[in-house]
């Protein structure tokens, strides 16, 4: 567990499609979404540049797919390059990719 796990948190944020994650009070990453029918697509995952390196983007993808496995039933779809590499080396969350189908 890094310094990053107990300061930051992950705010859902539907009505603008997409996840955020917030450290001191202050947004530092954004993971954006598109709702397709029965599928929810990563589409792009930020983390400020000044943030970078501390593991943020794992906490940010981390907490957003284990959102959307308790909250839905809907089916991953990881477009975005570094939420692909993220379940890529993260079985325990592969199941999410064929849910559904």
């Amino acid at each position: 567990m890094t310094g990053a796990d107990t300061i930051a948190h992950v705010k859902h944020e539907p009505d603008l499609s997409r996840y955020t994650l917030w450290q001191d009070g202050e947004p530092v990453g954004l993971a954006d979404y598109r709702l397709v029918g029965q599928e929810l697509k990563f589409t792009h995952t930020e983390i400020d540049p000044a943030k970078r390196a501390h593991g943020l983007a794992s906490i940010l993808i981390e907490q957003a797919l284990d959102d959307v496995r308790t909250r839905t039933d809907l089916t991953v779809v990881a477009a975005c390059p570094f939420v692909a590499d993220w379940i890529d080396q993260h079985a325990e969350y592969q199941d999410l990719l064929i849910r559904g189908t």
